[in-house]
């Protein structure tokens, strides 16, 4: 019933016109949709190692020619794709998924668009590709726990646009502010349109706390958080809403990044993760109305690999500059309830057994409605530089760990904090928590220094692993943040090198 009314209510047009659920989709219901929807073109998209999607496109001149590309795929060059392939030997497959696929909104021509995975020459999947990296933590973490990894992402960016109108919002003080005060509340609006009509699976979107005036500009931050979904999924869909965002900004004359930090003083934007674990599609993070065993385990696991984690989820320089104390960013290794000061948040999980709409509406009769799959635990130190399948996996891979950890719950008590890490009343308890990395040269070290946890049961390849090594330490950034601080012309500079990252 649920994944019917699903499907009855998604707004992607292929879903709508296939009436199946997009992992259903097959190659004839692709040719069957390309045939009676009057397709013209095919589009292939995949990530590079920059983070950014690239596109191959096929004319559709005949019906063999289509059955060829969606059975067969096309050749690539991965050398030019990914600095860990020789261009000596650099020739790759992509071959499309057909449950990514979605019609082009941009497109003048009538254009169909699918994701693609990447193979080697031997027909086999690419090792160390980040999507199937994030496959392979997946059914690693079901193989041995009998668990299913679910997440969501909360989608951080600054829509940037001529100051103009009478009223102007308070700086710093945009959290969920309404119009007229913020200005990039329709942009927001097309963007989630366009995001859902793509197949993402959307919670809501907002504005957020960063709001700014400089030279004439208006800096105005938002969110769009998505719903939670197969962690594969998840990361598809981030991948194709920063596509959407950059594109309609592009088309309506605004600037839009997703940098880290573009100034200092002023909130960055982050990348967070909500985190669920299933089992025969039942929540495992809540038992008896409290966060269970298994969640707390998984939350362990997490800590214990952060530092290393900020390997994929936080790489240029500038994002060791969002990562400072009082920016409702962590800086410390740590845990906590309904706070955004830690590492690891556990967010309001309506387990109080309550039946606020009733309270609300006395006029509706009340309910024993099911609230416990609404649980889930984040991480918020990945920022919009992050490779989401590099990340997902690393966090997948972190999950495990904890779970497989002997001492777990006791390293989970030991890195709880009930109130604002940053009181003085918690000077000692700060003192003993782990630190995150200050800049790119030391989270390669962590990555390091933990890579056997990531490369256990062949889930990272070695390869990638030297090569997200590689990439990092390139930056020579190892006292960057400290040698700037007071040169503002300096972090300028380093705003505009990476502020069109991932």
């Amino acid at each position: 019933m649920e994944n019917n009314t699903r499907i009855l209510m998604n707004m992607n047009p292929v879903v709508a016109y296939l009436q199946k659920a997009p992992k259903e989709f097959t190659m004839e219901d692709i040719i069957k949709l390309i045939r009676f929807k009057s397709i013209q073109m095919v589009n292939f998209m995949y990530p590079g190692g920059d983070g950014k999607l690239k596109t191959l496109n096929f004319v559709i001149t005949n019906e063999a020619y289509l059955r060829t590309i969606l059975c067969c795929g096309e050749r690539v060059d991965g050398s030019s794709l990914f600095d860990f392939i020789q261009a000596s030997s650099s020739d790759l497959y992509v071959m499309p998924r057909y449950s990514t696929a979605f019609i082009d909104p941009f497109a003048e021509i009538p254009t169909l668009c699918m994701l693609c995975s990447f193979f080697d020459k031997d027909g086999h999947p690419l090792e160390s590709a980040p999507e199937y990296t994030l496959r392979k933590a997946i059914t690693t973490l079901h193989d041995r726990q009998e668990l299913d990894f679910w997440a969501m992402g909360e989608l951080e960016y600054y829509v940037i646009k001529p100051s103009v109108g009478m009223y102007p919002a308070q700086e710093q003080h945009g959290y969920h502010e309404s119009a007229p005060y913020a200005k990039a509340g329709d942009f927001r609006s097309r963007c989630m349109m366009l995001i859902a009509q793509t197949g993402g699976i959307i919670k809501y979107g907002h504005s957020e706390v960063g709001n700014f005036t400089r030279d004439g500009l208006t800096y105005e931050q938002n969110e769009i958080e998505f719903l939670p979904v197969p962690a594969e999924q998840a990361a598809d869909e981030l991948l194709i809403a920063k596509w959407i965002i950059r594109n309609v900004g592009y088309r309506e004359g605004y600037d839009v990044t997703f940098a880290p930090k573009i100034t200092t003083g002023e909130a960055g934007s982050g990348l967070h993760f909500h985190i669920q674990l299933r089992k025969d599609e039942k929540n495992m993070l809540v038992e008896n109305g409290r966060l269970s065993a298994t969640a707390r385990k998984a939350i362990a696991g997490l800590l214990d690999v952060a530092p290393a984690l900020t390997a994929f989820g936080n790489k240029n320089p500038t994002s060791y500059f969002r990562l400072v104390p009082h920016q409702e960013a962590p800086t410390n290794v740590c845990w906590g309830d309904r706070n955004r000061s830690v590492l690891v948040r556990v967010p309001l999980g309506w387990t109080s057994g309550v039946d606020m709409c009733h309270k609300a509406n006395p006029e509706e009769s009340e309910r024993n409605y099911d609230t416990s799959g609404k649980q889930t635990f984040e991480i918020r130190s990945a920022d919009g530089s992050a490779d989401p399948y590099q990340m997902l996996a690393g966090i997948c891979v972190g999950l495990l760990h904890g779970l497989e950890m002997p001492n777990a719950l006791e390293m989970a008590d030991r890195t709880y904090v009930a109130v604002n890490i940053h009181d003085k009343a918690n000077e000692k308890k700060l003192a003993e928590l782990k630190s995150l990395p200050d800049s790119c040269a030391a989270s390669a070290d962590c990555l390091e220094q933990q890579r056997a946890v990531f490369e256990r049961y062949g889930i990272f390849s070695e390869a990638m692993i030297d090569g997200v090594i590689k990439q990092l330490r390139s930056f020579n950034d190892r006292t960057l943040r400290h040698d700037v601080a007071l040169h503002p012309e300096e972090i300028a500079k380093l705003v505009g090198r990476y502020f069109h990252c991932g």
